[in-house]
């Protein structure tokens, strides 16, 4: 699928730990961007998992009631947040890129 109409550069041109130079590190603030947009991703993909397993029933002697509720939605969370760790679906690549974007118009706007 082509996706050259979100603007979104590949994930080699986004600055990560992985991709920073040998002499280049991040910043506090960058890995902390970094962070707030993965944990955005997998609240985000979280509430997705959640709303797919709604119409789900269960069935068996041990299916169904309060803690298979609680149990799904901890699920839903993990695995959302195992994907967000793990490449996510790119959700948090542009998230960060925002978050920078920001933080570097705020001083323009601040006079």
């Amino acid at each position: 699928m082509d996706m050259n109409f979100l603007n979104i550069p590949p994930k080699a041109q986004v600055r990560t730990q992985e991709n920073v130079g040998p002499n280049q590190k991040q910043t506090a603030f960058e890995k902390k961007a970094r962070e707030t947009a993965t944990t955005f991703e997998a609240v985000f993909l979280s509430q997705i998992l959640k709303s797919m397993s709604m119409g789900i029933k269960s069935d068996g002697p041990f299916g169904g009631g309060q803690a298979e509720e609680v149990f799904q939605d901890v699920l839903s969370e993990e695995i959302a947040n195992q994907i967000a760790r793990n490449g996510g679906i790119g959700l948090s690549d542009s998230v960060y890129r925002e978050i920078l974007k920001t933080q570097e118009a705020e001083p323009a706007n601040a006079k």
